[in-house]
């Protein structure tokens, strides 16, 4: 009979999309972060990151936070809001990769009536919206060139105006970006402003990918399943031990993001109340580790194959390549270009219909 993680599961769905301080647990593997709310993990390689996050949240300075997709970095960047003396303030977001480059400058400066074909009244954008509180810009590599001098000129001053507009407007807003690019990359590349990069780079934190706080995934585990339970109202009274080692073993390219699908998943296929891996196999480090001699491109070119390969060549849509990678398509598309990628294969299948 195997050991299993009791676990208590309560029936109250979560208040917010911040979890808040957990009661204490019996099984030290459901140790939580103390007073962080949202941040789960007692990992050195985590409470290092953690530990310049509240060293920097009191003061006014302009933070940029590195780190893989799915690693938790608007969680950081909320939890420096929370403890700095903006909290009161409001805290907005804006993922730059989201939003087509023809709107992103109105999306951050906002524009008066008439200023575009579409712009039928007058519009306030992201950075008046965080007056007086913070502004957290995600994928900041993604701002098109053509927008980051006005993006630095908001950042040294200030001060900008509407898209379309000649009037001067004034906020007071702390900025906090985040990346998963190689920012001094793209400068090299003629990308990235070297000024503005900076000017963003006042204080970097550099979050740690899930496989280098391995110790935390048992705490995350039951995170996960508490407030997935809740929110399904499927409870889950036992993790067993074989479940954990497994989860233990994967390399998580997706990071906490992927394990929280994956625990998503697992609980609502549990209906015995024992929550097991589900169609999910896992990838141990060995099987990732590079053989002697690979550069770090051939690693992304190997890893971008893979991925490509698992999702039929497709490019973009939600169960495409660029999707799972954490990248905006037209990024993709030109990352495979300089790695010598074809956007199909040779060998790929006649019949397949998968398409960017």
């Amino acid at each position: 009979m195997s050991t299993a993680v009791i676990v208590p599961i309560h029936s109250e769905p979560p208040r917010s999309q911040v979890a808040s301080k957990p009661k204490p647990a019996a099984d030290s593997h459901c140790e939580r972060t103390q007073d962080l709310p949202g941040i789960v993990g007692n990992s050195e390689a985590l409470q290092r990151a953690l530990g310049l996050a509240r060293i920097v949240a009191p003061t006014d300075s302009t933070v940029l936070i590195y780190g893989e997709t799915g690693t938790g970095k608007e969680l950081c960047a909320q939890l420096i809001h929370e403890q700095s003396p903006r909290s009161g303030g409001p805290f907005v977001r804006l993922n730059c990769a989201a939003i087509p480059e023809g709107l992103l400058e109105s999306e951050l400066f906002g524009h008066e009536k008439g200023a575009f074909t579409s712009a039928v009244t007058q519009r306030a954008g992201r950075f008046e919206a965080a007056h007086h509180g913070t502004l957290f810009l995600d994928e900041i590599g993604e701002i098109p060139p053509s927008l980051q001098p006005k993006l630095l000129r908001v950042l040294q001053e200030q001060a900008f105006e509407r898209l379309g507009s000649s009037r001067t407007f004034s906020v007071d807003v702390r900025v906090i970006a985040a990346t998963n690019r190689d920012l001094t990359t793209l400068v090299d590349e003629k990308a990235f402003r070297m000024d503005l990069f900076y000017r963003l780079n006042v204080f970097p934190i550099t979050l740690p990918p899930l496989r280098d706080r391995r110790e935390d995934i048992p705490s995350l585990i039951q995170h996960f399943a508490n407030g997935a339970a809740s929110k399904l109202r499927r409870p889950i009274r036992a993790i067993p031990l074989e479940t954990i080692q497994t989860l233990e073993q994967h390399s998580w390219p997706g990071n906490v993001r992927e394990l929280q699908n994956v625990i998503e998943r697992a609980v609502i296929l549990a209906e015995d109340g024992v929550l097991r891996v589900p169609f999910f196999e896992p990838k141990r480090d060995s099987q990732m580790l590079p053989a002697s001699g690979t550069t770090l491109k051939d690693m992304e070119r190997d890893y971008i194959l893979q991925v490509l390969a698992e999702t039929r060549w497709l490019i973009g849509g939600a169960s495409g390549a660029a999707r799972y990678l954490g990248l905006p398509r037209t990024s993709l598309l030109s990352k495979m270009k300089r790695l010598g990628i074809s956007h199909r294969p040779l060998s790929a299948a006649k019949g397949d219909r998968a398409s960017a």
